[in-house]
């Protein structure tokens, strides 16, 4: 992994923009790499104004905790299996049915839930400092994230190609939360801090989060809309026939579950499992106005980046 972390928040912004250029604006890979790249430039200028703690900290968590996205990305580039928290995002990438904001709460369920709890550990090794050094800074990243949160939600929330799933998606964003994710992650990095000096309970402990969480992105990617409903389906990112993509994704996803059946272990229930309702609504937001998935990668709103 050393190989492969960049060396700052800059060149993670860099490779965030390179798979970018590289995906069509639907790829469902695409569609969080492009929420991804939004947070990551909020969290570089934080860096320059003062807001955090201990920048320097901040700046090597947030290449650390990028580096296990992109080796998920450079896995399945290279025909290779990436964990188990990524494989739903990566399986159903081309699904129609599956709505841009599901894909987008996917990447973040993966990323947050698995990938930074792990990140965190390691930039207490690095430091030889315990997690509560960091855990102020890493809860003023929530108010970063708080900040554009809104502002994607009303973005990908579903116009006319997907009618009649605003109610759903509704629901589905009431019943995850940035929030409650980061919250359950640092319960992870508290645990795993914790069992450091037991390097195979750390391990089964890392594995059975790595499962629970992928099995919650099976629940976040459940297609809305059934894909023979659809007539042509275009092409997918690699040329290739989506319909026999779907099916071969539809095949993963189910040998997935099959290895991960009877759910995430007692050890990893907090941090994996669907978080309580937030009594989110849909107020103020047109249901029905334009997709703007569609639009160029970039920033969400003038004031910032999102989370």
């Amino acid at each position: 992994m050393a190989a492969r972390t960049p060396a700052s928040v800059e060149e993670v912004a860099g490779r965030l923009r390179e798979i970018a250029a590289a995906l069509p604006l639907a790829d469902g890979v695409a569609v969080f790499n492009r929420l991804y790249l939004t947070v990551t430039e909020a969290v570089r200028d934080r860096l320059a104004d003062g807001y955090f703690i201990d920048p320097p900290a901040v700046a090597e968590l947030d290449a650390l905790f990028a580096g296990r996205y992109l080796l998920a990305v450079a896995a399945d580039s290279a025909g290779q299996e990436p964990p188990a928290c990524w494989r739903p995002l990566f399986a159903l990438r081309a699904h129609p049915g599956v709505h841009p904001l599901q894909f987008a709460l996917a990447g973040m369920n993966a990323h947050i839930q698995h990938d930074l709890p792990l990140a965190v550990v390691e930039l207490c090794r690095r430091r030889d400092c315990a997690p509560a050094g960091v855990e102020q800074d890493y809860h003023r990243i929530n108010g970063v994230l708080a900040e554009v949160e809104a502002v994607v939600r009303e973005q990908l929330l579903p116009g006319s190609e997907l009618p009649g799933c605003a109610e759903l998606l509704t629901h589905l964003l009431g019943a995850w939360s940035v929030e409650a994710a980061r919250e359950g992650a640092w319960s992870a990095v508290q645990a795993l801090w914790e069992l450091r000096g037991l390097p195979t309970a750390a391990q089964a402990f890392a594995t059975m989060l790595d499962g629970s969480v992928g099995l919650l992105g099976h629940a976040l990617l459940l297609p809305l809309v059934p894909y023979d409903n659809h007539g042509d389906h275009g092409d997918h990112h690699d040329g290739g026939d989506r319909s026999a993509h779907d099916r071969a994704g539809r095949t993963a996803l189910a040998a997935d579950a099959e290895r991960h059946e009877g759910g995430a272990g007692p050890g990893t229930a907090a941090a994996a499992r669907l978080p309580e309702a937030r009594n989110r609504t849909a107020d103020g937001t047109d249901a029905g106005g334009p997709n703007r998935l569609s639009e160029p990668a970039g920033p969400i709103s003038a004031a910032g980046s999102a989370g």
